[in-house]
Protein backbone atom coordinates (compact mmCIF):
# COMPACT_ATOMS: atom_id res chain seq x y z
CA UNK A 1 0.00 0.00 0.00
CA UNK A 2 1.34 3.39 -0.87
CA UNK A 3 0.84 6.22 1.52
CA UNK A 4 -1.20 9.17 0.26
CA UNK A 5 0.73 12.20 -0.71
CA UNK A 6 0.50 14.93 1.84
CA UNK A 7 1.82 18.45 1.73
CA UNK A 8 4.14 19.58 4.42
CA UNK A 9 3.03 22.50 6.55
CA UNK A 10 5.82 24.68 5.10
CA UNK A 11 4.63 24.44 1.50
CA UNK A 12 1.60 26.84 1.78
CA UNK A 13 3.77 29.41 3.52
CA UNK A 14 6.35 29.09 0.77
CA UNK A 15 3.72 29.56 -1.96
CA UNK A 16 2.30 32.59 -0.16
CA UNK A 17 5.72 34.11 0.22
CA UNK A 18 6.48 33.61 -3.44
CA UNK A 19 3.44 35.67 -4.54
CA UNK A 20 4.27 39.31 -5.20
CA UNK A 21 2.69 41.77 -2.77
CA UNK A 22 -0.28 43.65 -4.15
CA UNK A 23 0.01 46.91 -2.15
CA UNK A 24 3.36 48.07 -3.61
CA UNK A 25 2.08 47.26 -7.09
CA UNK A 26 -1.08 49.29 -6.52
CA UNK A 27 0.94 52.15 -5.10
CA UNK A 28 3.16 52.17 -8.18
CA UNK A 29 0.11 52.20 -10.41
CA UNK A 30 -1.39 55.12 -8.49
CA UNK A 31 1.86 57.08 -8.68
CA UNK A 32 2.16 56.39 -12.38
CA UNK A 33 -1.42 57.49 -12.98
CA UNK A 34 -0.91 60.66 -10.96
CA UNK A 35 2.28 61.52 -12.84
CA UNK A 36 0.54 60.97 -16.13
CA UNK A 37 -2.43 63.14 -15.15
CA UNK A 38 -0.10 65.90 -13.93
CA UNK A 39 1.92 65.74 -17.11
CA UNK A 40 -1.20 65.97 -19.26
CA UNK A 41 -2.57 68.89 -17.23
CA UNK A 42 0.75 70.73 -17.47
CA UNK A 43 0.90 70.09 -21.19
CA UNK A 44 -2.64 71.45 -21.68
CA UNK A 45 -1.81 74.52 -19.58
CA UNK A 46 1.30 75.23 -21.63
CA UNK A 47 -0.67 74.87 -24.86
CA UNK A 48 -3.27 77.33 -23.59
CA UNK A 49 -0.56 79.78 -22.56
CA UNK A 50 0.95 79.63 -26.00
CA UNK A 51 -2.38 80.52 -27.58
CA UNK A 52 -2.83 83.64 -25.40
CA UNK A 53 -2.28 87.07 -27.00
CA UNK A 54 1.20 88.58 -26.57
CA UNK A 55 -0.13 91.45 -24.44
CA UNK A 56 -1.53 89.08 -21.79
CA UNK A 57 1.31 89.67 -19.23
CA UNK A 58 0.77 93.41 -19.44
CA UNK A 59 -2.99 93.13 -18.84
CA UNK A 60 -2.49 90.61 -16.05
CA UNK A 61 0.08 92.83 -14.34
CA UNK A 62 -2.18 95.89 -14.47
CA UNK A 63 -5.15 93.94 -13.12
CA UNK A 64 -3.24 92.21 -10.33
CA UNK A 65 -1.43 95.38 -9.28
CA UNK A 66 -4.64 97.40 -9.23
CA UNK A 67 -6.44 94.83 -7.09
CA UNK A 68 -3.55 94.51 -4.64
CA UNK A 69 -3.13 98.28 -4.36
CA UNK A 70 -6.84 98.91 -3.83
CA UNK A 71 -6.98 96.12 -1.24
CA UNK A 72 -4.08 97.64 0.66
CA UNK A 73 -5.78 101.04 0.63
CA UNK A 74 -8.96 99.54 2.06
CA UNK A 75 -7.22 97.51 4.77
CA UNK A 76 -4.57 100.03 5.90
CA UNK A 77 -5.41 102.25 8.85
CA UNK A 78 -5.80 105.92 7.83
CA UNK A 79 -3.19 108.35 9.16
CA UNK A 80 -3.80 111.98 10.15
CA UNK A 81 -1.19 114.74 10.07
CA UNK A 82 -1.10 118.03 11.98
CA UNK A 83 1.56 120.77 11.76
CA UNK A 84 2.55 123.51 14.17
CA UNK A 85 4.86 126.44 13.30
CA UNK A 86 7.31 128.42 15.44
CA UNK A 87 9.33 131.41 14.27
CA UNK A 88 12.72 132.70 15.42
CA UNK A 89 12.68 136.39 16.33
CA UNK A 90 15.95 138.30 16.87
CA UNK A 91 16.29 140.60 19.89
CA UNK A 92 17.78 144.09 19.89
CA UNK A 93 21.27 142.64 20.20
CA UNK A 94 20.94 140.37 17.13
CA UNK A 95 20.05 140.55 13.44
CA UNK A 96 17.73 138.60 11.09
CA UNK A 97 20.64 136.58 9.67
CA UNK A 98 21.47 135.11 13.05
CA UNK A 99 17.78 134.37 13.63
CA UNK A 100 17.70 132.37 10.40
CA UNK A 101 20.78 130.41 11.46
CA UNK A 102 19.34 129.61 14.90
CA UNK A 103 16.05 128.54 13.30
CA UNK A 104 18.00 125.92 11.35
CA UNK A 105 19.67 124.77 14.56
CA UNK A 106 16.42 124.57 16.52
CA UNK A 107 14.87 122.54 13.73
CA UNK A 108 17.55 119.91 14.25
CA UNK A 109 17.27 119.71 18.04
CA UNK A 110 13.46 119.66 18.11
CA UNK A 111 13.40 115.86 17.88
CA UNK A 112 16.11 115.30 20.47
CA UNK A 113 15.38 113.49 23.71
CA UNK A 114 15.68 116.62 25.86
CA UNK A 115 12.87 118.35 23.99
CA UNK A 116 10.67 115.28 23.54
CA UNK A 117 11.01 114.41 27.22
CA UNK A 118 9.29 117.69 28.13
CA UNK A 119 6.76 117.37 25.30
CA UNK A 120 5.44 114.03 26.50
CA UNK A 121 3.89 115.67 29.55
CA UNK A 122 1.58 117.77 27.35
CA UNK A 123 1.06 115.20 24.60
CA UNK A 124 0.28 112.36 27.06
CA UNK A 125 2.16 109.83 24.92
CA UNK A 126 5.51 108.05 25.46
CA UNK A 127 8.75 109.49 24.14
CA UNK A 128 9.08 106.55 21.74
CA UNK A 129 5.78 107.51 20.11
CA UNK A 130 6.99 111.09 19.66
CA UNK A 131 10.26 109.89 18.12
CA UNK A 132 8.35 107.80 15.56
CA UNK A 133 5.59 110.30 14.78
CA UNK A 134 7.14 113.80 14.91
CA UNK A 135 9.19 115.36 12.10
CA UNK A 136 10.56 118.89 11.74
CA UNK A 137 11.46 121.00 8.73
CA UNK A 138 13.06 124.40 8.20
CA UNK A 139 13.10 126.91 5.40
CA UNK A 140 16.29 128.35 3.88
CA UNK A 141 14.60 131.73 3.36
CA UNK A 142 12.51 132.24 6.52
CA UNK A 143 13.46 131.72 10.20
CA UNK A 144 10.60 129.28 10.73
CA UNK A 145 10.40 125.71 12.04
CA UNK A 146 7.50 123.40 11.22
CA UNK A 147 6.67 120.56 13.61
CA UNK A 148 4.58 117.82 12.01
CA UNK A 149 3.03 114.88 13.86
CA UNK A 150 1.25 111.86 12.40
CA UNK A 151 -1.16 109.56 14.22
CA UNK A 152 -4.15 107.31 13.71
CA UNK A 153 -6.24 109.76 15.75
CA UNK A 154 -6.58 113.38 14.53
CA UNK A 155 -6.75 114.86 18.02
CA UNK A 156 -3.60 113.05 19.10
CA UNK A 157 -1.71 114.29 16.03
CA UNK A 158 -2.56 117.91 16.86
CA UNK A 159 -1.64 117.45 20.53
CA UNK A 160 1.77 115.98 19.69
CA UNK A 161 2.65 118.76 17.25
CA UNK A 162 1.65 121.49 19.70
CA UNK A 163 3.44 119.79 22.59
CA UNK A 164 6.76 119.54 20.75
CA UNK A 165 6.47 123.15 19.55
CA UNK A 166 5.77 124.29 23.10
CA UNK A 167 8.74 122.35 24.51
CA UNK A 168 10.99 123.75 21.80
CA UNK A 169 10.05 127.34 22.62
CA UNK A 170 10.71 126.66 26.32
CA UNK A 171 14.24 125.43 25.57
CA UNK A 172 14.89 128.39 23.27
CA UNK A 173 13.73 130.87 25.93
CA UNK A 174 16.08 129.30 28.48
CA UNK A 175 19.10 130.21 26.31
CA UNK A 176 17.77 133.47 24.83
CA UNK A 177 20.24 135.55 26.88
CA UNK A 178 23.12 133.81 25.11
CA UNK A 179 21.67 133.40 21.60
CA UNK A 180 19.80 136.70 21.50
CA UNK A 181 17.07 134.86 19.56
CA UNK A 182 13.59 133.96 20.80
CA UNK A 183 11.22 131.31 19.50
CA UNK A 184 7.55 132.22 19.39
CA UNK A 185 4.47 130.27 18.48
CA UNK A 186 3.46 131.30 14.97
CA UNK A 187 0.56 128.91 14.26
CA UNK A 188 -0.89 126.15 16.39
CA UNK A 189 -1.73 122.76 14.95
CA UNK A 190 -5.44 122.12 14.48
CA UNK A 191 -7.22 118.80 14.41
CA UNK A 192 -7.19 117.49 10.82
CA UNK A 193 -10.51 116.63 9.22
CA UNK A 194 -9.18 114.43 6.41
CA UNK A 195 -6.67 111.60 6.40
CA UNK A 196 -3.24 112.34 4.98
CA UNK A 197 -2.63 108.74 3.91
CA UNK A 198 -3.42 107.62 0.38
CA UNK A 199 -6.95 106.49 -0.35
CA UNK A 200 -7.94 103.19 -1.99
CA UNK A 201 -8.28 104.69 -5.51
CA UNK A 202 -4.81 106.23 -5.26
CA UNK A 203 -3.18 103.03 -3.99
CA UNK A 204 -5.04 101.08 -6.67
CA UNK A 205 -3.69 103.40 -9.35
CA UNK A 206 -0.16 103.07 -8.00
CA UNK A 207 -0.49 99.29 -7.87
CA UNK A 208 -1.82 99.16 -11.42
CA UNK A 209 1.11 101.28 -12.62
CA UNK A 210 3.61 99.01 -10.88
CA UNK A 211 1.90 95.91 -12.24
CA UNK A 212 1.90 97.38 -15.74
CA UNK A 213 5.61 98.09 -15.44
CA UNK A 214 6.33 94.51 -14.41
CA UNK A 215 4.10 93.22 -17.20
CA UNK A 216 5.95 95.37 -19.71
CA UNK A 217 9.28 94.01 -18.48
CA UNK A 218 7.90 90.48 -18.87
CA UNK A 219 6.99 91.30 -22.45
CA UNK A 220 10.53 92.47 -23.13
CA UNK A 221 12.25 89.42 -21.70
CA UNK A 222 9.91 86.74 -23.04
CA UNK A 223 11.14 84.86 -26.13
CA UNK A 224 9.59 86.04 -29.35
CA UNK A 225 7.68 83.66 -31.55
CA UNK A 226 9.26 82.91 -34.87
CA UNK A 227 7.47 81.59 -37.89
CA UNK A 228 8.26 77.98 -38.54
CA UNK A 229 10.08 77.36 -41.79
CA UNK A 230 8.35 74.87 -44.13
CA UNK A 231 9.87 71.43 -44.12
CA UNK A 232 10.62 70.09 -47.59
CA UNK A 233 9.55 66.50 -48.05
CA UNK A 234 11.27 64.20 -50.57
CA UNK A 235 8.25 64.53 -52.87
CA UNK A 236 8.51 68.32 -52.84
CA UNK A 237 12.25 68.43 -53.55
CA UNK A 238 12.81 68.89 -57.29
CA UNK A 239 14.99 66.22 -58.77
CA UNK A 240 17.25 66.39 -61.84
CA UNK A 241 15.35 66.81 -65.07
CA UNK A 242 15.49 63.83 -67.40
CA UNK A 243 16.44 64.05 -71.08
CA UNK A 244 12.86 63.30 -72.16
CA UNK A 245 11.54 66.25 -70.12
CA UNK A 246 14.15 68.52 -71.65
CA UNK A 247 13.24 67.46 -75.23
CA UNK A 248 9.54 68.04 -74.45
CA UNK A 249 10.23 71.53 -73.21
CA UNK A 250 12.24 72.30 -76.32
Amino acid sequence: MTEPLTHSPAEPAADHASEPPTRPRRARRVRTALRGALHRALHRALRRLRTLPPWTPLAAGVLAGGLLGAGYGLVATPQYTATSYVVAVPTDKSDPASALGFAQAYGRVATQLAVLGDAQMWAHVPVATLEESVRTATSPDAPMVSVTATSEHPEEAADMANAVARALTRHADASADDTHVELRQFARATEPTEASSASAPVTGLVGASAGGLLGGLALLVRPRRTAREPVLTPAAVPGPASATDVRGQL
